[in-house]
């Protein structure tokens, strides 16, 4: 009934528009979704938009303070700091760990990269509606300018990193093993865009979802071992069994042994991490561009 209500109603216009002399010859409707090799195309067509705009927010997000792209570093060193004190200093959870301090620092700094993704996707097309409702391009390119622009700012993270575990006892010595970090780095990239194209559309046919985000934040963070070595303090199989499919367990681990041991990560790790980085990405864009002609609806 819809669809014919809406074919009477472009029939009408177009009526009208031959009666009054004008051609419709070139107009196009604007929100039926294109096809997925044309959505891609669209994307390509507006690459260069897409990368300016990620390399403008990273340079003018923190210009009001004043010191300004400082805090892309002094921000996750005092979270590392915090975490540090408080789980080393006073609860003593670093017993039995050689580096405990390049421990957490890793872990804590590459974590909040792949957290965010989870806060972004929720809120992107909600928060981005005036856009999306006053001008024409393909959807996607919000999160996936949105995930370019945090790939850059974690540029600065990881570079923080590796220099604080070299500057902190006890002091990590750089290995050949640290060239494998690139390759992590974009497995990590490909993780938070899949995480983010697909919450993307869950948090905007359901907007309750970034009240959830909190609890999944807390949840990931203590099931990733991201402030403490988990496999020490867990022997429930099942539990267990739910950590060795999560791909931030992966990510983590596999940093931690290029960087402190200077070791190949194990092909677990490659496996699982790389199945959900690339498997989620193409789920997330299909997933996504399947509700791309009605981002323009609702409140």
């Amino acid at each position: 009934m819809a669809l014919a209500t809406d074919s009477r109603t472009t029939q009408t216009l177009v009526d009208a528009l031959d009666a009054r002399g004008f051609s419709h010859g070139d107009l196009a409707p604007v929100v039926v979704r294109p096809s997925l090799t044309e959505y891609i195309g669209q994307l390509w067509d507006r690459r260069h938009f897409i990368w300016m705009d990620a390399r403008h927010r990273v340079a003018t997000q923190n210009s009001r303070n004043r010191l300004g792209s400082l805090w892309l570093v002094l921000r996750p060193l005092l979270d590392a700091l915090m975490f540090y004190i408080f789980f080393a200093l006073i609860l003593k959870t670093d017993r039995g760990m050689e580096n405990f301090a390049a421990f957490i620092i890793i872990g804590v700094l590459m974590f909040r990269g792949t957290m965010g993704a989870f806060s972004r996707g929720s809120t992107m097309l909600r928060g981005n509606k005036s856009m999306i409702r006053a001008f024409s391009f393909p959807r996607a390119a919000l999160p996936i300018s949105a995930e370019i622009r945090d790939a850059l700012q974690m540029g600065y993270v990881l570079a923080t990193v590796i220099v604080m575990i070299m500057a902190v006892p006890n002091h990590e010595r750089p290995e050949w093993t640290w060239f494998l970090v690139p390759i992590i780095y974009v497995l990590q990239f490909l993780l938070n865009l899949g995480i983010t194209l697909t919450l993307s559309r869950i948090g905007f046919l359901f907007p309750d979802t970034s009240q959830f985000m909190g609890f999944v934040g807390r949840f990931m963070m203590y099931a990733s071992g991201v402030i403490f070595p988990i496999e020490r303090f867990l022997d429930n199989a099942v539990f267990m069994f739910f950590i060795q499919i999560n791909p931030v367990y992966h990510m983590l681990e596999m940093y931690r042994e290029v960087l402190m041991d200077g070791t190949i990560p194990a092909a677990e790790h490659w496996m699982v991490l790389g199945a959900w980085a690339v498997g989620l990405t193409l789920f997330g864009f299909i997933f996504f561009w399947r509700g791309e002609a009605t981002y323009g609806d609702g409140e």
